[in-house]
């Protein structure tokens, strides 16, 4: 039996991943005559950092699963609303050209470099097992 905080990463990370497959398609195909080039690299970077993030978020339940910690659980949630900040404030300021919106994506960048920070710490509470 699993506890909540690992199907919950289950279930956004598997969801994450999901969109960014389907996002990354519509825009290498939809958007790939509408968008600029450089417009297009904006795109592209949120939809990588998505996948990457997606697997982090996949990597987190695995980490709830075997030892529930605080941090583990934090990191978990501040990965998840920083993919939303991060990916998707690129793909809002690709798609309409509105630049204010990139204000925003830097604070979903802090957020993912304080998710793995808050995982690096919680590592030195995992309990290792001893063997004879």
């Amino acid at each position: 039996m699993i506890n909540v905080h690992t199907r919950n990463f289950i279930f956004l990370g598997a969801l994450m991943m999901g969109l960014a497959v389907l996002l990354a398609a519509f825009g290498a195909h939809a958007l790939k005559h509408s968008l600029s080039p450089a417009m297009q690299i904006v795109y592209e970077t949120g939809a990588k950092y998505q996948f990457y993030h997606a697997l982090g978020l996949l990597f987190i339940s695995f980490l709830t699963y075997i030892n529930r910690t605080k941090l583990v659980i934090i990191a978990g949630y501040l990965m998840f609303a920083s993919i939303i900040l991060f990916s998707f404030s690129l793909y809002f300021l690709s798609a309409t050209g509105i630049y204010w919106i990139g204000f925003i994506t830097p604070i979903g960048g802090i957020g993912f470099v304080v998710s793995w920070i808050l995982i690096l710490i919680s590592v030195k509470d995992l309990k290792i097992k001893q063997e004879h």
